[in-house]
């Protein structure tokens, strides 16, 4: 009995066993399970990162708030219904550079399209991939079409149709067209635009062209919709609009008068984007003009970050969501990971004609630098396809609207690519750059072999004996930073200021300049009364009740001198509530442009074949240098609070500068670096390749790529080139564009010769959570610890 018991139990046992065998979680789901934690984790993280400033943009962006779609809402409402979740990014591949569209994969390899058969694969998986984050999918083309002649007169010889198209099931979509047909036999070229762009179609009429207008606007908008009568796509409004475009042409093709191979498509800001989605799906469309798109037109997602002043992927999906895809979404703070970039959109419009235009001084999505990254990149599809010249660019000044000179040069391209004319063009570059370039005009040649590795800081000593052994190996470092930075043309100091003035440099005036309410702004310049090299700058400085110069307490006005980041506008508006910030703390502000941004744009073109063998970085820092003689002459400025705070490129030019002059009182520095010598990372982020190749701001470092622990300098010894001054450094925890654990290693070593000055507590690092922005609360902290060193030394 007690056997067949134990035998009885023991069949239970093992069936509970076999039950646990059969329902336990395999190692797979239990991996897929953590992988589905870890992206709905990543998901929390989208929705609590929100764009910083959006009271900084010069309208209200959330007064024209839409649905997301005719199904969601709201972001949100379409993650919920959909149940997606962001893509396992460990997964994806890591490209912080411009995917090239040339580049193919074959058995999990890359590569190189050499073939037109190749290109044609290549060119069907780039279209999916738009479809899958931009655009969404989007119907095939109705089977009928029905055409209403709603109006028809005569105006001075040109005639003017309003007609109504249905098509669809039941003919239950429609698109209202108006054509402006000019006199004369034909056929005549096209000119397509959305229905608030008429006035450029009167040009483009007197030009003879057929003025085509379509309903696929803000003002009047026949394609919303869509979605709703073809509920199986899930395209957004901009591809609503661009399919509503595509059905124009399939009526144009029905018309006598028109060429149809001279069928032209130009749309501005929204209409830029939409206009490149239509061209892109649809051949018909000879020739398209993207003017001043920004993000989603002329200017890739890589280069959205807040740091380069151009409208974020969370910025865009946050105040217009119905414009693009909400997957795209998940790629905020991610570009880099994004297979796909605005450069493989137009690389689906080639061979046809295609024209980027924008301001070069246009604010929050005009940055011509980021434009020429997109024109380079598919300028090498052109000429795979041997039709280069169908390919133009074409920068304006001024803010983001055109007047008639743009369109009638925008006519003009059209002309040419239709062979209507021979007229005189240039596609122009603004940062004409590149590493092979600087080589011929320099004559470098450096070996890397000719450097030491570089060993650990300070040769592995943890310590050093006293400060005088520290000097001795801070000047090394300084003539290493020397060395860097280039051969600086010998120059003259700039004259003592004599006087604040109101005039500034007549460009400036197109610049959105920081108004501050509670500080007053005059000017540094022009003449005898510039900064260094004839530069203007702004000296923000608090005032009293009656708009008086107000020093508080003090006898004289501590001073920062702001350094901006790589946003074309220079010290815009974007950095008013910063300004105000330490305006209330009673520290001025001195700001300048940087060279080849602002006002100084066009100063920077031809940089390198004037001082073939100095350094964009090098004329910033003595350009800042001068900032500083300018501040110690003025007598309420105090010389021994003379602070610099910078953010991205502001930020580095601050710490370089900082490293060599003494008089440098402190530095506040956001998202300013990542170590020169960190290899763990590459091709995770730009890492000297952003200074020697894209930026050209440092050339020597490029004769270093893939030699990296031959570069001389590095951050560890700039930063510790400045103790024992007080260094603030942040740099969030998320930036794309660092290596944390090198940028935390790199400080600490700094941290040593802090403490050889029992300094320690002048050197800080902040990590706080998000991605590359320059956030609200990271300003006051700025304000917070500039103004906390001064009251610490009063």
């Amino acid at each position: 009995m007690a056997n067949q018991l134990c035998t009885s139990r023991l069949k239970a046992v093992i069936r509970k066993l076999a039950l646990l065998v059969v329902f336990a979680p395999t190692a797979w789901e239990v991996h897929a399970q953590t992988e589905i934690t870890k992206r709905r984790a990543y998901l929390e993280q989208l929705r609590l990162i929100r764009y910083p400033h959006p009271t900084n943009r010069p309208r209200d962006v959330f007064s024209s708030f839409v649905r997301l779609s005719y199904r969601d809402s709201t972001w949100d409402d379409w993650q919920q219904r959909t149940g997606e979740l962001p893509p396992d990014f460990e997964k994806l591949p890591v490209n912080a550079f411009l995917p090239d569209p040339l580049m193919g994969e074959e058995q999990g390899r890359e590569k190189r399209i050499v073939n037109l058969a190749d290109w044609e694969k290549r060119r069907t998986w780039i279209g999916e991939q738009v479809k899958h984050l931009l655009s969404g999918t989007f119907p095939p083309p109705p089977d009928s079409l029905q055409v209403k002649i709603l109006t028809e007169r005569e105006e001075n010889g040109i005639k003017i149709q309003l007609l109504e198209l249905r098509f669809g099931e039941q003919e239950a979509a429609r698109l209202t067209l108006e054509l402006l047909i000019p006199p004369g036999e034909g056929p005549f070229p096209v000119f397509m635009s959305q229905w608030n762009h008429r006035v450029w179609a009167k040009i483009a009429v007197r030009r003879g062209y057929i003025g085509c207008l379509y309903a696929g606007a803000d003002i009047k908008d026949d394609t919303e919709p869509y979605q709703k009568l073809y509920p199986e796509y899930d395209w957004t409004i901009l591809m609503t609009r661009a399919w509503g475009a595509q059905r124009a042409v399939d009526y144009l093709y029905t018309r006598a008068e028109v060429n149809k191979q001279q069928i032209a498509l130009a749309g501005h800001s929204r209409n830029a984007k939409q206009s490149l989605f239509a061209a892109a799906f649809d051949p018909r469309i000879t020739a398209v003009i993207s003017s001043s798109g920004g993000t989603g037109g002329e200017i890739p997602y890589r280069y959205t970050d807040e740091r380069y002043d151009n409208e974020s992927i969370d910025f865009l999906c946050s105040i217009r969501p119905q414009w693009l895809h909400p997957r795209l979404r998940f790629y905020a703070g991610r570009e880099h990971q994004l297979p796909i970039d605005q450069n493989s959109l137009m690389a689906l419009i080639a061979p046809n004609a295609l024209l980027l235009s924008s301001s070069v001084r246009e604010g929050g999505g005009g940055d011509p630098w980021a434009i020429e990254q997109n024109y380079k990149s598919v300028k090498r599809v052109y000429e795979f396809l041997g039709v280069q010249d169908h390919l133009g660019v074409r920068f304006r000044d001024g803010g983001h609207s055109v007047s008639a000179r743009d369109i009638e040069a925008y006519v003009d391209w059209l002309d040419i690519q239709f062979d209507r004319r021979q007229l005189p063009w240039e596609n122009r570059l603004v940062y004409d750059y590149s590493f092979d370039k600087w080589k011929k005009l320099s004559g470098e040649r450096i070996n890397p072999d000719d450097f030491p590795t570089a060993q650990p800081f300070l040769g592995g000593k943890k310590t050093l004996v006293d400060t005088a052994d520290w000097s001795r190996e801070k000047s090394e470092i300084q003539k290493q930073i020397q060395w860097l930075l280039g051969e600086e043309a010998p120059g003259l100091k700039g004259d003592p200021l004599r006087e604040l003035v109101p005039a500034e440099d007549y460009v400036s005036k197109l610049i959105d300049r920081p108004v501050v309410r509670n500080g007053k702004k005059q000017s540094l310049g022009p003449y005898s009364n510039a900064v260094g090299d004839n530069l203007f700058a702004s000296l923000y400085y608090p005032i009293d009740e009656s708009g008086n110069m107000n020093l508080g307490n003090r006898v004289k006005l501590p001073v920062v001198i702001f350094l901006h980041d790589y946003g074309n506008t220079g010290f815009g508006m974007r950095y008013r509530d910063l300004f105000e910030g330490f305006l209330s703390q009673g520290v001025a502000v001195l700001a300048l442009d940087l060279l080849g941004y602002g006002e100084r744009i066009d100063e920077g073109t031809l940089f390198y074949e004037r001082y073939p063998r100095w350094s964009k970085l090098g004329k910033m820092v003595a350009d800042t240098r001068a900032a500083i003689d300018a501040a110690e002459s003025l007598d309420f400025i105090d010389s021994h609070h003379i602070y610099i705070a910078g953010y991205a490129l502001g930020g580095t030019v601050g710490l370089f500068t900082a490293a060599l002059d003494e008089r440098v009182t402190g530095i506040a520095a956001v998202s300013a670096f990542t170590p020169f010598r960190d290899t763990q990372l590459i091709g995770r982020h730009e890492g000297i390749l952003a200074f020697s190749h894209l930026h050209g701001l440092l050339p020597r470092l490029g004769f270093f790529v893939g030699r990296e622990d031959r570069i001389p300098v590095d951050f560890n010894e700039i930063v510790a080139a400045i103790a024992p001054r007080p260094v603030w450094i942040n740099s969030p925890a998320l930036d794309r564009h660092v290596n944390p654990e090198a940028l935390r290693k790199c400080v600490d070593d700094a941290r040593g010769v802090y403490q050889i000055y029992r300094a320690e507590d002048a050197l800080s690092l902040e990590t706080p959570p998000g991605f590359n922005r320059f956030t609200g609360e990271q300003q006051k902290e700025m304000v917070r610890w500039v103004s906390a060193r001064v009251n610490d030394s009063d």
